[in-house]
């Protein structure tokens, strides 16, 4: 396993060497606590140098975790060669109380419902070939005074069309008076003006270290404001519609000289998808997989679109369903795009291992600076992970988050009890700073290998990556109509 203490020293460039210090002990603390993640437990578990009151100092320290999340980054996970896409989403977090910074009401998909919460939009960047996303800034959404009034009159206005009288018929047609407007001009919301400022943030950083060409968001972005404001940052869009969306396909020649000024063509009915777009047809099972690839127009954006159909029909009972997803790259073949969309669940599976592993839900924080420590640190640990698990795997295939803590765990046990073994404390040098020099843990390699062993799920297998598999079967169930 590598030495993680000479690794976080690297870091210095963005944290002090104190800060530094006490990350390791926290960080190693982490790797072997079984349970909830807050900060009196990890003064259980930190070995010397890490009281309670150190813990509390790091929590109130101002770390800019971007910056040490780009650092990591570039020390153990950056592969040159390989593919990167700019992916971003957003995690809520319930909460009690009242004193949390940031505290409000927002959707949970769990729920299906407003909650009380906190929030955070992550962006991370996913390696395409590894499959595998690095979490680089997690920035809380707090929303101000006049969003939660012009939301909560939205609510009123929604709630008041539906009580009108059915009698009511609104008329067809374009209202008197009304002009031409400039869709390419429009105002952000609030919502998405964040966004913008927090991922032009995130580009400045990386620079042309990475060339980054796509911004992978999910379907609550698949408008004509996140397009406008995608081409605002330089990228291009790849997003999902929904799926009775209203798309035209493009003027044929015909109708071009009967009408020169024409800009939609017919309306693409789904049920009849034309034959000579369709891509590729693969049978699995019982099920039929279609893909259609088009250039459309929609009435709410400016420019054209890239629009890939998904078609998938059960063979026997002829049930279909599709999805539409697009992209403002309109040379992007179909199957790169869908396999470039199903990759943003990659970012899913980092709120899932910050969550249960590294206590992106556990942290009590309260105060501004400890619950962005509390968050920042959580998706340090998932980046961290990633790069332990590298060298793990060479030694334990398969061998995920679980395996990887219960290593640690396991090498902490059999070390605390060597410490204070009469018979063991005969070839045992000095206890230095808490870390045990190499030689002597080469001399027990055979003794903490199998104590290591006794809480791992996939002691041996095949060198095949358990998360990749995994990642493949659930973005085939979010691409499922």
């Amino acid at each position: 396993m590598p030495d993680i203490l000479p690794l976080l020293l690297r870091l210095q460039p963005v944290l002090t060497k104190t800060t530094c210090r006490q990350l390791y002990r926290i960080v190693m603390a982490i790797l072997v606590m079984p349970k909830h993640i807050t900060q009196r437990s990890i003064a259980r578990w930190a070995d010397k140098g890490g009281s309670y009151r150190t813990i509390h100092r790091f929590f109130q320290t101002n770390i800019d975790w971007m910056q040490v999340q780009w650092l990591l980054f570039l020390l153990v996970l950056h592969t040159t060669t390989d593919t990167y896409l700019l992916v971003g989403d957003e995690t809520v977090l319930k909460k009690a109380g009242k004193h949390t910074f940031g505290l409000d009401r927002f959707f949970s998909s769990l729920a299906q419902k407003p909650v009380p919460a906190v929030a955070f939009f992550a962006l991370a960047l996913v390696n395409v070939q590894k499959r595998q996303a690095y979490t680089l800034s997690a920035q809380q959404v707090v929303r101000t005074q006049q969003e939660k009034d012009e939301a909560k009159q939205k609510r009123e206005d929604r709630k008041s069309k539906n009580n009108k009288s059915s009698e009511y018929i609104k008329k067809a047609g374009r209202p008197k008076g009304s002009k031409n407007k400039n869709k390419e001009k429009i105002t952000l919301n609030p919502e998405l003006a964040r966004i913008l400022l927090w991922t032009q943030k995130l580009l400045a950083l990386i620079g042309k270290k990475i060339a980054l060409h796509y911004l992978v968001l999910d379907g609550h972005f698949g408008n004509h404001p996140s397009y406008q404001m995608t081409r605002q940052l330089g990228l291009h869009l790849i997003s999902k519609m929904r799926h009775d969306a209203q798309l035209y396909l493009l003027p044929t020649q015909d109708q071009q000289q009967a009408s020169p000024r024409l800009r939609y063509g017919d309306r693409l009915d789904y049920d009849n998808l034309p034959l000579a777009s369709r891509v590729s047809c693969e049978q699995e099972d019982d099920y039929e997989r279609e893909v259609y690839q088009m250039q459309c127009r929609h009435k709410d954006f400016a420019e054209v679109l890239n629009i890939v159909v998904i078609v998938k029909t059960h063979r026997v009972t002829e049930r279909r369903g599709h999805v539409v997803l697009f992209s403002s790259d309109l040379d992007l073949v179909a199957l790169t795009l869908v396999e470039y969309y199903s990759l943003r669940f990659q970012i899913e599976f980092e709120f899932r291992d910050a969550k249960q592993h590294f206590g992106l839900s556990d942290f009590v924080c309260v105060d501004e600076t400890s619950v962005q420590n509390a968050v920042g640190l959580s998706f340090f640990m998932g980046n961290l992970s990633c790069h332990l698990l590298e060298c793990f795997g060479e030694s334990f295939p398969q061998a995920g988050i679980a395996d990887l803590k219960s290593y640690y765990r396991g090498r902490r046990y059999a070390l605390e009890t060597l410490k204070y073994l009469p018979s063991a404390l005969k070839c045992l040098p000095e206890f230095a700073d808490g870390i045990v020099c190499s030689g002597v843990l080469s001399r027990l390699d055979s003794v903490l290998d199998q104590v290591c062993r006794l809480g791992l799920i996939h002691p041996e297998g095949k060198a095949t990556s358990c998360r990749s598999s995994a990642s493949k079967s659930v973005s085939k169930m979010e691409l499922s109509p």
